[in-house]
């Protein structure tokens, strides 16, 4: 009984010592008035004309064959296909072959779409998938031709 009286006084001392000394209303550190992870894309439009801080992504593996024929074989493994269809044709996942992207299709985009996930279905692979194999996946993904039947409209009339 007196072993738990004593250790409970004591985190109840320690814990009252750590509100006495904690820093109140002290400035932000840097890492919380650093910009948030983003990127910057073409199609963004920015208020004012004045863009956010963000980071740029760019493909190491743009029109690399050997990274098309690796995004292909890991689109597979990845079972992006129970989704997506083989070869991205779409099934209960959107098509990834029409050139239309809800997200954007700029190679940083569908990075983004992949690494990151994307609401209503798109899990966040950056956790289980390297960046390197998500940009071989982007490159198998702008790889894919175009079908010659698309059996759904556009909501982007400037898409095909």
């Amino acid at each position: 009984m007196k072993t738990h009286h004593i250790c409970g006084s004591l985190l109840v001392v320690s814990c009252a010592h750590l509100v006495a000394c904690a820093p109140h209303g002290s400035a932000p550190s840097p890492a919380e008035d650093a910009p948030p992870p983003a990127v910057r894309y073409e199609a963004h439009i920015s208020a004012g004309g004045i863009a956010p801080a963000a980071n740029e992504l760019k493909n190491p593996y743009a029109d690399h064959s050997n990274a098309v024929k690796n995004g292909a074989s890991l689109f597979v493994a990845m079972n992006c296909d129970g989704c997506h269809g083989g070869e991205g044709a779409g099934w209960v996942g959107p098509s990834l072959a029409d050139g239309r992207w809800r997200y954007g299709g700029a190679d940083e985009e569908v990075f983004a779409s992949i690494y990151y996930g994307r609401p209503k279905g798109m899990p966040a692979f950056g956790g289980v998938l390297t960046r390197e194999a998500t940009w071989t996946l982007v490159s198998y993904l702008k790889s894919l031709p175009a079908p010659a039947n698309v059996p759904t409209q556009s909501w982007d009339q400037s898409s095909p």
